[in-house]
C-alpha cells in the first residue's frame, strides 16, 4: 500500500472514530438527560400552595398512596405525581381535544386536528371553567398547580420533549375540561352511525333498516329482559341481487368488525356474597398503549382536619350534596379520615372508578343518542342563509387557525347553525347540522368527585345523574349491600321524533328541549334478582329507551354471558367475579362451528386436502379463544368470511353512496343468521347459485388465506394471530430496538370480542378490578403496562405481567417501598 493510499485511510479512520465518539457521546448525553426526567420517589419537595405536608407513599407497583391534611391538599400532590410519572400523555390528551397536535407533530396530525377544531372544544373548555361551582374550581386550582409543582421539579423536561426538541407548556385549569372532552371525542359517535344508517334508508327505505339494523332482537340482554322478534326479510321487490351484477373489490376481502369503545361492568347485591355487603367488577375496554391510560392511587384526608380548620376546605361542603350542611359537619367530624382508591385519569383530579369503603362504582360505554344531524334548509339560491321557526338566519363562519410544526400556520373556516356546526351533507345534498351534547357547557363539570362523599347506592345515582361526563352506564354497590344502575352524564330532551335518523328542525315541531332532568333519567335500584350487567348493549326497553336513544350498541351476546354466569353464583368472592372477567369461552360461535361443519360435507371434502384439513382442525373444537386454539381462530375467519360474501353486493350500494357507510356498526348478527337460516335467493350473492356454495366458498377462503401468509394449518392458533401490540406513541418512529424499549412486549393474548374477555391486539381491558366496599383488603386489580411513563423508571412495566395472565393482585396498594414528603 503506498503511502497516499495509507493517508487516506488513516483520514477515513480517524473520520469514522469521531462519528463513532460523537454518537457515543450524544448517546451518553441523552441518556443522562433522560435519567434526570425520572420521577422523585423519596426525600422532600417543596409545593408551594400547600396547607400542610402531604406524604405520598409508593408500592412496589409504584401505585400512590397520596396522604394529606384536606382534600384540596391531596388534588395538589396528585397533580404533582401525575405531572411527574405521565405529563406528556397529559399533553396529548388536551390537544387531543383542542385539535392541537400538529403542533407537536407536524402536517401528521393536521387531519385530525382539522376534524376537531370544527367542535371549537377549547373556548367551550374555557366557558365550561367559568360556569364551575367554585369548590370544583378550587380543586382544578389546586390541582394545576400542583402539575406545574411537579413539571418544575423535575430536573430536566420529560425524554418526549427532548425528541421533539421543544419545551412543554404548563398547565391551565380549563386543560382538565379538555381532558373531558378528549375522552368524549374518544368514546361518543359524533354522527357517523347515524350517516350509516341514513344511507342504508336512502338506499333501501326503513324496512331495510329494520331488519339490517334491528334495536330490539329475541338475543337481547337487557336488565328488564326486553327482546322482539327480528324484522321479516326485506321483500324481491325491495333488494333482488339476482338483477345485480357484483363489481365490488370489497366482496374478495373479508371485513373485521368495528371495534366498539365498550367495557363489562357488573354487579351482585349482598345476598349472594360471602361478606354481605355487594360486589363490584369493572373491566373498561378502550385503546391499549403506552403508558395505560389509567393511573392508579389511593387518596386520603382528614375529615376532622375539614371541620376543624381555621380555614375550611372548600370540598369539605359540597362533596355530598344530598346531605344538610349540619350532617355533613356531624358526619366529617366523626370520621378520621377519607379514603377513596380507584383509577385516576392524568390530567383531571378525580378518582374516575372505585371504592370510597361505602360504595363502589365502575363504568361501561352507554352508547346512548348523545348527537343529532339536523337536515338543514337553506334559502332559496343562497349558500350563507338557512330556514328556522324564526325566520331566516344566518350561517356564522368562524376561522380557527393551526399551528403545524416545520409548516406555515394553516387557518379553517368552521360554519355554523344555531343547532351547531355543519359537518357534511345528506342525500338531497342538503347540509348537516351535529347537535350534539359535548357542545353544551350545562353538560360538562366535575361533579362526579361527589361520589367520593356519597355513603348509599341511592346517593351514587342520583350524582350520576348530574356528572358532566360522556354518557356511561353506570353501575353502584354499596357496604349495605344494594345495587343500582343508571345513566352517567347528560342526555339531551327530545321533542317530535326519536333522533335515529336525520331530521329537519326548520319548523319547530321537532328539537331539543334542553336537557333532560336528572330526575328523569332511568335507573334500576335493588333488582329483584340482585344482579346487574352492563356490556355495551341495550340496556332497558319501552319508555326509559326512548330517553336514551340509540347511540349504536354492541351485540348482546358478551352481556348475556356475565348475565349468566352471574346466575350461577351465591355467595361470591371477589375471586369469582375476576373468573367471570378472565371467561373467555366462545359461546357466541358455538353454532359457527356447527355450520362450518355441516359446510364440509363428505361430498364437498371428496378430493380436496385443504377442506378436509380444515375439517379435522374445526372439529378438535375448544370451545375457547385461548391462546393455543386453532378450531377458534379458524372459525371465527369463517364467519367473517361468510359475512363479507353476504353482505358486500347488498351493501355495495350503500358504500357507492357513502365510503364510510360502515355495516359493522349495526347489530348485523341475527339479520345474518337468519340469512343463511332462510336462504332467499333474491339475497344471494349473484356470484353464486346456492346458498351452500357460498359457504363452501367462505370455507377455502380460510385455507386460502393462511396459505398467503405462509401459516401451517394446524399451527394457526389464536395465540398466534392474538398478539399484543400495545405501542408507545413514538415506538413507531424508531429503529427497532428502540421501539422495543419503549413498547410492551408481544404476548399472546387470550379472549375476544364477544365474550367477557374482550381482548383484541390493540384494544382491551384497560383495567380490572373486582372490589366490595368496605372489604377493599379483599379487592383485586389488574392493569396493562405500569404508573410511569418513563421508559427508565422501574414501573414501566410493573404489573403488566399479572394483566396478561390474569393474575389476581391486591386492589389496594401494598407495603410502602418509598416516601416522598411534599411540603408548603
Amino acid at each position: 500500500m503506498n503511502t497516499a493510499i495509507a493517508k487516506r485511510f488513516g483520514l477515513l479512520a480517524s473520520m469514522l472514530s469521531l462519528l463513532v465518539l460523537g454518537a457515543a457521546g450524544a448517546g451518553v448525553w441523552f441518556y443522562f438527560q433522560l435519567r434526570a426526567s425520572l420521577p422523585q420517589l423519596d426525600g422532600a419537595a417543596t409545593v408551594p400552595g400547600l396547607a400542610a405536608p402531604v406524604t405520598i407513599e409508593r408500592d412496589a407497583l409504584g401505585v400512590p398512596t397520596v396522604r394529606g391534611r384536606t382534600r384540596t391538599d391531596v388534588a395538589r400532590a396528585l397533580g404533582f405525581v401525575h405531572a411527574q410519572d405521565r405529563f406528556f400523555q397529559m399533553d396529548l390528551l388536551r390537544r387531543h381535544a383542542a385539535g392541537e397536535l400538529a403542533e407537536l407533530f407536524g402536517q401528521s396530525a393536521l387531519d385530525h386536528d382539522k376534524a376537531v377544531r370544527v367542535h371549537q372544544f377549547h373556548a367551550r373548555a374555557r366557558a365550561v371553567l367559568a360556569a364551575l361551582a367554585p369548590d370544583e374550581v378550587a380543586l382544578l386550582t389546586a390541582y394545576t398547580d400542583g402539575v406545574n409543582a411537579g413539571l418544575r421539579s423535575l430536573h430536566a423536561k420529560p425524554f418526549e420533549y427532548l425528541l421533539l426538541r421543544t419545551d412543554p407548556q404548563p398547565w391551565k385549569p380549563e386543560d382538565s375540561v379538555l381532558v373531558i372532552y378528549a375522552m368524549t371525542l374518544d368514546l361518543q359517535d359524533a354522527g357517523n352511525y347515524e350517516r350509516s344508517l341514513t344511507t342504508l334508508r336512502d338506499t333501501y327505505g326503513q324496512s331495510a333498516i329494520n331488519f339490517f339494523a334491528p334495536l330490539f332482537t329475541p338475543e337481547d340482554a337487557a336488565l328488564d329482559g326486553s327482546t322482539a322478534p327480528l324484522a321479516l326479510l326485506p321483500t324481491a321487490k325491495l333488494i333482488d341481487l339476482r338483477q345485480l351484477a357484483l363489481n365490488s373489490p370489497a366482496a374478495a376481502t373479508p371485513r373485521e368488525a368495528f371495534v366498539f369503545a365498550g367495557s363489562n361492568a357488573f354487579a351482585l347485591s349482598g345476598a349472594h356474597t360471602a361478606n354481605g355487603a355487594a360486589l363490584l367488577a369493572n373491566d373498561m375496554h378502550l385503546a391499549l398503549r403506552v403508558p395505560n391510560i389509567w393511573y392508579r392511587a389511593s387518596i386520603i384526608w382528614s375529615s376532622s382536619a375539614e371541620a376543624t380548620a381555621d380555614k375550611p376546605d372548600p370540598l369539605a361542603s359540597s362533596l355530598s350534596p344530598l346531605a344538610s350542611g349540619a350532617q355533613r359537619l356531624s358526619s366529617v367530624a366523626s370520621a378520621k379520615e377519607d379514603r377513596i382508591t380507584g383509577v385516576t385519569l392524568p390530567g383531571a383530579p378525580v378518582i374516575v372508578a372505585g371504592s370510597n369503603g361505602h360504595i363502589a362504582w365502575g363504568f361501561t360505554n352507554a352508547f346512548a343518542d348523545t348527537s343529532d344531524l339536523v337536515s338543514i334548509d337553506l334559502a332559496m339560491g343562497t349558500e350563507t342563509l338557512y330556514q328556522t321557526k324564526h325566520g331566516l338566519a344566518k350561517i356564522d363562519t368562524h376561522e380557527e387557525t393551526i399551528l403545524v410544526k416545520g409548516s406555515a400556520p394553516v387557518t379553517l373556516d368552521v360554519s355554523w347553525t344555531e343547532w351547531g356546526p355543519i359537518i357534511g351533507q345528506d342525500a338531497a345534498r342538503r347540509p348537516l347540522a351535529l347537535r350534539w351534547t359535548a357542545h353544551e357547557p350545562a353538560a360538562t363539570n366535575f361533579s362526579l368527585m361527589q361520589l367520593e362523599a356519597a355513603r348509599t347506592a341511592t346517593e351514587a345515582l342520583a350524582i350520576a345523574h348530574r356528572a358532566g361526563i360522556p354518557a356511561q352506564n353506570f353501575v353502584v354497590a354499596d357496604a349495605d349491600g344494594a345495587i343500582g344502575w343508571t345513566i352517567a352524564g347528560r342526555l339531551p330532551k327530545r321533542v317530535g321524533f326519536d333522533g335515529r335518523l336525520p331530521v329537519s328542525w326548520t319548523f319547530g315541531d321537532r328539537f331539543w328541549d334542553g336537557l333532560l332532568a336528572p330526575d328523569d333519567v332511568p335507573q334500576i335500584l335493588a333488582p329483584a334478582s340482585g344482579r346487574l350487567w352492563s356490556a355495551n348493549q341495550r340496556m332497558i326497553g319501552g319508555d326509559a329507551f326512548a330517553k336514551i336513544g340509540d347511540g349504536g350498541y354492541e351485540r348482546p351476546y358478551r352481556a348475556a354471558q356475565i348475565r349468566d354466569d352471574l346466575a350461577a353464583l351465591e355467595h361470591a368472592t371477589p375471586r369469582d367475579l375476576l373468573a367471570i372477567q378472565l371467561d373467555d369461552h366462545a359461546l357466541f360461535l358455538a353454532r359457527w362451528q356447527k355450520l362450518l361443519l355441516a359446510t364440509l360435507t363428505p361430498e364437498a371434502v371428496a378430493g380436496k386436502p385443504a377442506r378436509a384439513e380444515l375439517l379435522r382442525l374445526a372439529s378438535q373444537w375448544e370451545g375457547r379463544a385461548s391462546t393455543d386454539s386453532v378450531s377458534y381462530r379458524l372459525v371465527r375467519a369463517f364467519r367473517l368470511q361468510v359475512a363479507q360474501l353476504v353482505f358486500a353486493p347488498i351493501f355495495e350500494p350503500c358504500i357507492e353512496a357513502d365510503p364510510d357507510f360502515d355495516y359493522t356498526r349495526f347489530n348485523y348478527e341475527p339479520p345474518l343468521w337468519t340469512l343463511l337460516t332462510q336462504k332467499p335467493p333474491h339475497l344471494l350473492n349473484p356470484k353464486f347459485l346456492r346458498w351452500d356454495d357460498l359457504l363452501l366458498a367462505a370455507a377455502d377462503a380460510v385455507m386460502d388465506d393462511l396459505h398467503r401468509e405462509g401459516v401451517s394449518p394446524d399451527r394457526a392458533t389464536w395465540g398466534r394471530f392474538n398478539i399484543a401490540h400495545i405501542q408507545h406513541p413514538f415506538s413507531r418512529f424508531l429503529p427497532g430496538p428502540l421501539a422495543r424499549f419503549l413498547d410492551l412486549p408481544s404476548d399472546a393474548l387470550p379472549g375476544d370480542e364477544d365474550m367477557p374477555r374482550f381482548q383484541t391486539i390493540q384494544y382491551g381491558a384497560s383495567e380490572r378490578f373486582v372490589v366490595s366496599p368496605g372489604h377493599e383488603d379483599e379487592g383485586l386489580f389488574e392493569m396493562p403496562g405500569g404508573e410511569s411513563g418513563h421508559p427508565l423508571s422501574p414501573f414501566y412495566r410493573a404489573g403488566h405481567e399479572a394483566w396478561v395472565h390474569g393474575d389476581p393482585t391486591p386492589f389496594l396498594p401494598g407495603k410502602t417501598e418509598h416516601t416522598l414528603v411534599l411540603k408548603p
